[in-house]
């Protein structure tokens, strides 16, 4: 029964992945925030961890990781983005007997932006912000010792002055060890939904309809904007464990992308453990996508005990090219 499922998920998984990437052009997709990746570990690695991503972590990377969260894990995440863009994630997953849940808050902070027109050049005065937030609640379960399954549903909302967007976007996820010394595979269909469309007040507009009377009032019309796709994507990766000794322990991962918005993309990284207590890691993208300016990553954590609860300390670093700077990320993990 469960390596029927298996195969039925990893079906549909494969079919609707072929469909949507192929149904999708380059430079199509919107909802951007939902690639700007969070999550120190997974970034350190360049992204190579959707075989072997866990716990709160593994809600951004691969669903089906949440099933190997054990109890309840808690995780706070900060980013300093490029163009002064800031990301904070927040996650927490528990563990019932009837499998995983878990809840994740995602807010991408463009700033304060300075409000001016065609005939304030300067600007009117005038400050708004804009903040992008993606909320996710994510169910993952072991269907059998060697086989996780997870889907995560996320609402996400974008609002321009009077301008608002709203959507849906889900992800699907499976993880597979098949026995064979320490390897693993994983694969994840991430930002799948329908359309997203602009609406609000900044679309109406008071004008003379034609065809109407030249002495009648003005109507309020609201004009429609184009829906732009979900920033979809399908990824296949695996990774494997390298023993060193009693106290050292070495994982390599690679992870290959297949983009509806952009060029694909082949992820690889590698985490050196010591003792369980100190992580040391680093990852690189292979892209063809012309002005691509996310360069290697580098990472490392540490983790320790406040008294019973465990935790965990990690920071990662991106280097970007192209004028802007390099983006660090901490992030703290709890297990209680």
């Amino acid at each position: 029964m469960a390596r029927k499922a298996l195969i039925i998920a990893l079906g549909v998984m494969l079919v609707a992945a072929a469909a949507s990437v192929a149904a999708n052009k380059t430079g199509t997709a919107g909802a951007q925030q939902l690639r700007v990746p969070v999550g120190t570990r997974g970034v350190g690695m360049a992204g190579s961890v959707v075989a072997d991503a866990v716990g709160p972590e593994a809600l951004f990377w691969n669903p089906a990781g949440a099933a190997g969260a054990l109890g309840t894990e808690v995780c706070f995440t900060y980013k300093s983005y490029i163009a002064d863009m800031t990301v904070t994630y927040a996650a927490i997953t528990s563990q019932f007997a009837y499998g995983t849940i878990g809840v994740s808050a995602k807010i991408l902070s463009l700033g304060d932006i300075y409000v001016t027109t065609t005939r304030d050049w300067d600007g009117t005065g005038e400050v708004y912000s804009v903040n992008l937030p993606v909320l996710g609640l994510t169910y993952s379960n072991m269907i059998t010792d060697r086989v996780a399954l997870g889907a995560t549903v996320m609402y996400l909302s974008e609002a321009v002055m009077q301008s608002r967007a709203q959507g849906m976007a889900f992800d699907f996820g499976f993880q597979y060890v098949p026995g064979w010394r320490t390897l693993k595979f994983g694969m994840v269909m991430k930002n799948y939904g329908p359309k997203m469309t602009y609406s609000g007040p900044d679309f109406e507009a008071s004008t003379l309809v034609p065809g109407d009377d030249p002495e009648s009032a003005n109507r309020t019309v609201a004009l429609t904007s184009a829906g732009f796709e979900m920033p979809s994507d399908f990824q296949f990766g695996a990774t494997y464990d390298f023993e060193l000794g009693v106290n050292g322990k070495t994982t390599v991962g690679a992870v290959f992308q297949s983009n509806n918005f952009s060029e694909d993309e082949y992820r690889f990284g590698a985490e050196y453990v010591l003792g369980e207590r100190l992580c040391v890691r680093a990852g690189y993208v292979l892209c063809d996508q012309d002005k691509y300016i996310y360069g290697p990553t580098l990472g490392f954590g540490a983790n320790f005990n406040l008294g019973r609860v465990k935790a965990s300390l990690d920071y990662s670093h991106t280097f970007v090219s192209n004028y802007f700077d390099d983006i660090p990320e901490v992030s703290m993990r709890f297990g209680l």
